[in-house]
């Protein structure tokens, strides 16, 4: 589960199923930073995948390298890429450009927004094709809340598995993979990056 650790940061694979961090309630307090706190007990969230994602996570050891690394994410200054197989066939390349905010009567989800959404932008490129699906790469510019699952809802290509937002199309996991990630270093500004095989 963890790929990676230095002095100020840990990089961990989190499994499909798994919270990222605690919920509420005793059943639900195993998660990927309890997981790994047992190992590195100063790691402190800087960013989350939601439960039914899998792939890289990257947590700060202490609140200084936490800080650096949550202003990277909040700057921009990151590069994230997913995996994900969604349902019928995507251009080669193209955005989504649609402002999102949370669904308040039906949380956890989120819905487009024209009115009061906050900007979202994601790009993608179609790796592959099969008769009903396609295999694409996400890039989220943006980082809301379920963007890419809701980018790809939106323009009628939900990702596979995606009980949430289409329980009528079940699959055993869904599709969606963090595979690659580049943070700076919280001490030296560098650029890292780190990967991780999509497992389906």
């Amino acid at each position: 589960m963890i790929l990676y650790a230095d002095d100020a940061m840990v990089v961990a694979d989190k499994p499909a199923g798994l919270l990222s961090v605690p919920g509420r309630g005793p059943d639900r307090q195993d998660c990927l930073v309890a997981r790994v706190r047992e190992t590195y007990a100063d790691a402190l969230t800087v960013h989350r995948l939601d439960m039914a994602t899998s792939g890289l996570i990257v947590l700060g050891r202490g609140a200084d390298a936490q800080r650096a690394l949550s202003l990277a994410f909040e700057n921009r200054r990151t590069e994230k890429l997913y995996i994900a197989v969604v349902h019928g066939h995507l251009p080669d390349t193209g955005e989504v450009d649609l402002p999102l905010i949370t669904d308040w009567p039906n949380r956890p989800r989120q819905k487009v927004d024209h009115a009061i959404g906050k900007p979202s932008l994601t790009r993608y490129r179609t790796i592959s094709r099969d008769d009903t699906t396609s295999r694409v790469e996400l890039e989220p510019v943006t980082g809301r809340s379920h963007q890419l699952r809701v980018h790809m809802l939106a323009i009628g290509h939900p990702i596979v598995g995606d009980e949430l937002y289409r329980p009528d199309l079940p699959a055993p996991r869904m599709l969606l993979h963090a595979e690659r990630l580049a943070v700076p270093h919280p001490l030296t500004g560098e650029m890292t990056q780190f990967h991780s095989p999509t497992p389906f």
